[in-house]
């Protein structure tokens, strides 16, 4: 039985250990020293980390008198810490252990927490109990722009701080192209950005996951309130989205895993705009407005992003719940709150650098508070945009669009990208009809109907999450490959179309 369970567990150790392996001998000694030990994985970045590091060891050595380190595990984006925490609750089920040795689960988006929620994962947070003046509709809310804030029914997650997902755009370049400033996420769609949008690959990231299902949502909100709610409506509003990432897609200089790469390029010009989350994008540009006025900008495109939270919560079997909990009883306290804004250096702000960042309690944004933000004019709530994320649309297709955006743009992105310059030259040449039949072969979607996606799709990569069902993953791969040719065989058919004037 333990030779079986052997290699389970070394991979455990791996998997718990190698993060630690990593740390520089300082870091390594001032945990030795600590007596109290907190381990959180993350996705967070490191200003994030060092400021709530030495803020809560504080707060810690103020209400216990103990010294404490925070050991941080940083695997990846979100999509890289559940695997991570899959293979671990995995390993630590066949040996029938509580817990992975991880306190706390901190930063990521809804999905992944509802996901790892549902699995049994998570335990029921103390802050609920303890501070239940936090969680009303004019401190916490439970939903804002058709968001959830928290887990109003079992209290096993609750969000932080705010998220937005938006444009940044380098306002020298995107004049150099000729264009005017992009406002809607349609703007990235226009082919004088050939070549010049940065996008992420959404099967790393969460955030960067909805992003693209808020495009395809947007899409279908406007058809509905144009013709109502109806089975044609929604294919209608379906397709245009699906049409909407692959003008965007098709306009793209790259895919990056990392996120925060596409505010860099953009800001050094080597793109002229992008998807960026909000605070990567105020973070860039303050950085480069130091010395004036900044050459990267970051908006909210009007009527088509919600406004979402970073959420945290404490694993199933924490090695130290009691100071997990207390971690997210202070992430939600006044301190905790002002600690995402506030400007570095003023008193309840951070020590070094302000993650810029808004906080989630609403009663926060007072004429006393907003002065000393790094963001004081942001105000989420008053100004939200109209955008209203409807679950109900998308939501159950989150992570099959994740997986049909890699198939349908990335994996044939050489032929996309054919395809499009072969069209918009024709277009340039004023030829219509052959445009009209080459966009039509370019913007087939037909084998992928919305239809489709909710009833065939949707069950299909659900079974991933089944332990028991062996044949999951491979079946998958087999289906996103076949849509993945299919989309390939689309767009060599529209650059032969447009290159020949012919038809099909």
């Amino acid at each position: 039985m333990i030779r079986r369970l052997l290699p389970i567990l070394l991979l455990l150790a791996v998997v718990i250990a190698a993060p630690i392996l990593m740390r520089r001998s300082t870091e390594l000694a001032a945990a030795g020293k600590a007596e109290d030990r907190l381990i959180i994985l993350t996705p967070h970045n490191e200003t994030i980390r060092s400021e709530f590091s030495e803020a809560f060891a504080r707060h810690w050595k103020e209400k216990t008198g103990r010294t404490l380190y925070i050991d941080w595990r940083i695997p990846g984006g979100t999509s890289d810490i559940k695997r991570v925490i899959d293979s671990s609750f995995k390993a630590a089920d066949e040996i029938k252990s509580p817990g992975i040795g991880v306190d706390i689960f901190f930063g990521g988006g809804e999905p992944d927490f509802k996901g790892q929620a549902d699995q049994g994962r998570f335990v029921p947070l103390e802050v609920f109990t303890k501070h239940p003046e936090w969680f009303k509709d004019e401190v916490i809310p439970a939903k804002f722009t058709g968001e959830n804030y928290y887990d109003a029914a079992k209290h096993l997650w609750v969000g932080t701080c705010l998220s937005q997902m938006g444009i940044c755009y380098n306002k020298e370049t995107v004049q150099r192209l000729g264009m005017l400033p992009p406002r809607r996420w349609d703007d990235l769609t226009d082919p004088a950005y050939a070549g010049y949008i940065a996008l992420a690959d959404p099967t790393k990231s969460g955030s960067v996951g909805r992003t693209y299902e808020l495009m395809i949502q947007e899409q279908m909100k406007r058809v509905i309130k144009e013709k109502g709610d109806s089975k044609e409506a929604r294919e209608e509003g379906w397709r245009k989205g699906l049409n909407l990432l692959q003008a965007m897609a098709a306009n793209a200089r790259y895919y990056t895993d990392s996120a925060s790469k596409i505010p860099h390029d953009v800001a050094q010009g080597d793109a002229a705009a992008g998807t960026c989350i909000d605070f990567y994008g105020r973070s860039y540009e303050e950085k480069l407005g130091k010395r004036g006025p900044s050459r990267l900008l970051w908006i909210a495109p009007l009527g088509g992003t919600s406004i979402s939270v970073d959420p945290i919560a404490v694993f199933r079997g924490a090695p130290r719940a009691d100071i997990a909990q207390e971690f997210v009883t202070y992430c939600l306290s006044d301190a905790g709150q002002l600690l995402w804004n506030v400007k570095a250096g003023l008193p309840g702000g951070p020590r070094e650098t302000s993650p810029r960042r808004l906080p989630v309690r609403r009663d926060l944004y007072t004429v006393e508070n907003l002065p000393t933000f790094a963001d004081p004019d942001a105000l989420p709530y008053e100004r939200s945009g109209g955008f209203e994320y409807d679950p109900a649309l998308t939501g159950k297709a989150f992570n099959v669009l994740r997986q049909v955006f890699r198939a349908m743009c990335m994996d044939p992105h050489q032929e996309m990208k054919g395809a499009w310059t072969a069209i918009n030259e024709v277009e340039h040449n004023h030829s219509g009809s052959t445009i009209t039949v080459a966009q039509a072969a370019f913007f087939d979607t037909s084998h992928l109907s919305y239809e489709r996606v909710m009833n065939e799709l949707v069950p299909l990569v659900a079974r991933e999450r089944d332990p028991k069902d062996a044949t999951a993953k491979l079946d998958i791969s087999r289906e996103m490959a076949r849509i993945s040719e299919t989309f390939r065989t689309n767009y060599m058919r529209a650059e032969q179309i447009a290159k020949e004037g012919g038809h099909p």
